[in-house]
């Protein structure tokens, strides 16, 4: 059943909605110079297959809840995919470690550190109704964190063409400030902090197609002209953040953010316009050096608490989309990192269908099909934000020279 098919797109706020979901058991100026343009083959290694690497680590399921949708059975299930498909021995995988302080501090508050790691200490506790936290999850949550700056760093150092950051807890409705929605620390922005501040990169890209908006990573670069931040997500839903109208600090970085709130019951030919017509162009208008890709795979239409429709076909069409802008802008460097997912097997055939694109390899086979539902129109949202949003209207965005 299609929930809500709005005819026109909403840019007042959306409210707030107070809880991800009911758990059981659970007591930012100018932005625009460029890399140059490449291609899969130009960079594949000698037997075809692209250079991608893989992080994870068995500590994470340290960090788990029970009766909790968000725990390790989740990477379990990946890792049984992944191993079914054949697919580890063409992967590299790196080790993690865990972010420093000082790594974790740059994005956020020593304030909401300190309450992680003092909640810790004794033993565990809740953060929220959604966010708990195990006499384990400070080092795992330091651990995912770590483990996103290893894979990002392993794309601009040349160690991979590409990588899969697969680690949890998830990282992107954490702000600098607060965690929430089951996150402990954003890890992708963590990462990207890390890129920008460390390694010299001037313009970065980061993508969310997670079922929620990624409320955490735009508050952190709201105001940051070198992190364009796009997120398609359903509306209304958790967090209530990410109306069309947030696209950036008005002053220091308009137009650095752009969000896509979509009906309920969208699915592959929704998100598959929304990518080629609003998301593609912005890409290429802002022009990056790395693509960040936020991949929650809870957009299925099998997922327990998304209410969208996307298949694993559609998730894979997807990443066809991003590899190919990659490749076009920023020499084929793209880092996915694993956010939302709560499905078992569209989970772990999402991140199989991913990965195996990522290698220079088709989708594979999708086990689940399509959800079989007609679709809402997205055109009147396309349009609105066509017409409307700096980066995709001519005259509100300026290019640096």
């Amino acid at each position: 059943m299609l929930h809500d098919q709005r005819q026109s797109i909403d840019i007042q706020a959306i409210k707030p909605v107070s809880a991800k979901t009911p758990v059981a058991a659970c007591p930012r100026g100018t932005i625009g110079a460029t890399m140059p343009a490449s291609n899969r083959q130009a960079h594949s290694s000698v037997n075809g297959m692209m250079t991608t690497a893989i992080v994870s680590d068995q500590r994470f399921d340290l960090h788990t809840w029970p009766g909790h949708v968000e725990h390790a059975g989740r990477l379990h299930a990946i890792q049984r995919a992944i191993q079914s498909a054949g697919l580890f021995s063409r992967l590299i995988q790196l080790p993690a470690r865990p972010a420093t302080d000082a790594e974790i501090t740059a994005v956020h508050s020593p304030q909401m550190v300190r309450i992680v790691r003092q909640l810790a200490s004794y033993g565990g506790g809740q953060i929220d109704s959604d966010t708990y936290v195990t006499a384990d999850s400070w080092d795992a949550a330091c651990l995912a964190a770590g483990a996103t700056i290893t894979m990002a760093e392993a794309l601009v150092t040349g160690r991979c063409h590409n990588g899969f950051a697969l680690v949890r807890p998830p990282g992107h409705h954490a702000t600098d400030t607060r965690s929430m929605g089951f996150c402990l620390f954003n890890n992708i922005a963590i990462a990207a902090r890390v890129l920008l501040d460390r390694h010299g990169l001037q313009r970065v890209a980061i993508v969310d197609f997670d079922v929620h908006h990624g409320n955490g990573t735009q508050d952190i670069f709201y105001r940051d002209p070198r992190v364009l931040f796009c997120s398609i997500h359903a509306a209304p839903l958790y967090p209530g953040t990410g109306a069309a109208h947030e696209t950036g600090d008005p002053r220091a970085a308009r137009g650095a953010t752009l969000n896509v709130p979509l009906p309920y019951g969208a699915g592959d030919n929704a998100y598959d316009q929304v990518f080629q017509q609003l998301i593609g162009p912005a890409i290429r208008r802002f022009r990056p050096e790395l693509i960040l890709v936020s991949a929650g795979f809870d957009a299925h239409w099998s997922d327990p608490i998304g209410p969208m429709a996307l298949s694993v076909n559609g998730f894979a069409r997807l990443v066809q989309h991003l590899l190919g802008w990659a490749d076009e802008l920023c020499a084929g460097r793209i880092g996915f990192v694993l956010e939302g997912g709560y499905s078992l097997p569209a989970l772990a055939a999402g991140v199989v269908a991913t990965l195996r694109l990522l290698l220079g390899m088709d989708a594979g086979n999708d086990p689940l099909g399509r959800a079989g539902a007609p679709e809402p129109d997205v055109s009147h949202i396309i349009a609105a934000l066509r017409s409307q949003h700096p980066l995709l209207v001519e005259s509100g965005f300026q290019e640096l020279p």
